[in-house]
């Protein structure tokens, strides 16, 4: 199982806090994050000291240099990849039930900001399935995104629930979140690169569709079963939106979803065009992208001895019998600049009322100070949270690329 543990910036055991997973053997099941606010990283921006408080009292504790500690966060992310930031003020701005009060953590992968004791309903559409041959069904995908919303809502009523205060606060607000799959390999099969403009228009029309469509679905289930007991004084009643979920929308990082679906995980980059994924620990398996597999059939570049060289490297950018232009649609994670990265995630953002699960991929030459820079491009994109992974930060990844690993 996975669990994660969130630390406000201003407590006064966060030094301790950010480095408890330092020796890589502990808390191998949790992951960490720092909550952290737009005055801490202000106070970071201008090189100030900000207070610290005790959670029990709220009184003052005492003052840290903010860079100082800013600092420790990113050694540790650079060195083990946690923790990442939630950017917590950032997350009550767009909380909708901001009249329950405030949140203060997430779900174990960030994609959702929860209260106390509410739980977390999760699903995932894969995108891929409604390319049609350079042609998207958007009329498919509406369809299935308001199926997906009506069993959703079902799950919330049918779902026994471990405490009778899970099942109240879930109830309450009925959040979910729906999500995507397959977005990779949707934009593979699409011919347009991940990181470009036109990679970002189809994420930002994709993700307005799926949102639209969804609060449409949760509206007409308003009118017919009613308005979540939260409604009243949330935001949708302040702009008028009857709605019976509270929040519709989550991209989460569908991990063992996508393995069962044969697609590219959440809203990521492919890790690699053909890479080592380790199954029943010891065991290694080749996995070859399909877009990529067929492409290279049709264009007749297919080899064993290619398919061979693809998975010792992982991308296919220095391999020169690769058409040019395929080269260029097909990158992965570390062919992508951060910067790219957080571009997409801050994008993808304006439609999804949750959040976004999404890894910032470094390779193992990355210095500290690209970690550092990616920290504050995600704050000041108005990301709801940030996490990194630098390849080779954990001797047993899962997923591998390179010969010997």
């Amino acid at each position: 199982g996975a669990n994660m543990a969130v630390l406000r910036v201003d407590h006064p055991d966060i030094i301790r806090f950010i480095e408890c997973k330092r020796n890589k053997n502990r808390l191998k099941n949790f992951n960490v994050s720092v909550a952290v606010t737009d005055r801490f990283m202000r106070a970071v921006e201008e090189d100030r000291e900000y207070f610290i408080k005790n959670p029990r009292t709220n009184k003052f504790f005492g003052k840290l240099r903010a860079r100082d500690v800013f600092a420790v966060i990113t050694q540790n992310a650079w060195k083990t990849g946690d923790p990442g930031l939630i950017f917590i003020d950032e997350i009550n701005r767009k909380h909708p039930a901001k009249h329950l009060g405030e949140i203060e953590t997430t779900n174990q992968c960030a994609e959702a900001p929860l209260l106390p004791n509410e739980s977390c309903c999760l699903g995932s559409i894969d995108v891929n399935k409604f390319v049609m041959r350079n042609h998207f069904n958007w009329t498919g995908l509406k369809e299935t995104v308001r199926t997906s919303v009506h069993f959703l809502d079902n799950a919330i009523d049918v779902t026994t629930y471990s405490t009778k205060e899970t099942e109240e606060a879930t109830k309450l607000t009925r959040k979910f979140g729906l999500g995507i799959m397959g977005f990779a390999d949707m934009l593979m099969n699409l011919g347009i690169k991940y990181d470009s403009e036109q990679g970002l228009e189809i994420g930002e029309k994709l993700m307005k569709f799926i949102k639209d469509a969804a609060y449409e679905m949760s509206e007409e289930l308003a009118k017919k079963r009613g308005v979540c007991p939260a409604w009243k004084g949330s935001e949708h009643e302040r702009v008028g939106r009857k709605i019976r979920n509270m929040t519709c929308i989550a991209l989460s990082p569908t991990g063992t979803r996508s393995i069962f679906a044969d697609t590219s995980p959440g809203c990521e980059p492919v890790f690699a065009i053909s890479f080592h994924k380790t199954v029943l620990e010891s065991n290694q398996v080749v996995s070859l992208n399909k877009a990529f597999e067929r492409i290279a059939h049709e264009r007749e570049f297919y080899s064993p001895e290619l398919i061979n060289k693809v998975t010792k490297l992982g991308s296919i950018q220095t391999i020169k019998e690769i058409p040019k232009d395929v080269r260029d649609i097909f990158v992965t994670a570390q062919d992508i600049d951060p910067e790219w990265h957080i571009k997409m995630q801050s994008t993808l953002q304006k439609h999804v009322d949750n959040a976004i699960s999404k890894t910032i991929n470094f390779p193992r030459t990355a210095a500290i100070r690209d970690v550092e820079n990616a920290y504050l491009l995600a704050w000041k994109a108005r990301c709801k949270g940030i996490t990194i992974y630098r390849d080779g930060s954990y001797e047993d990844q899962v997923i591998t690329i390179g010969e010997g690993l």
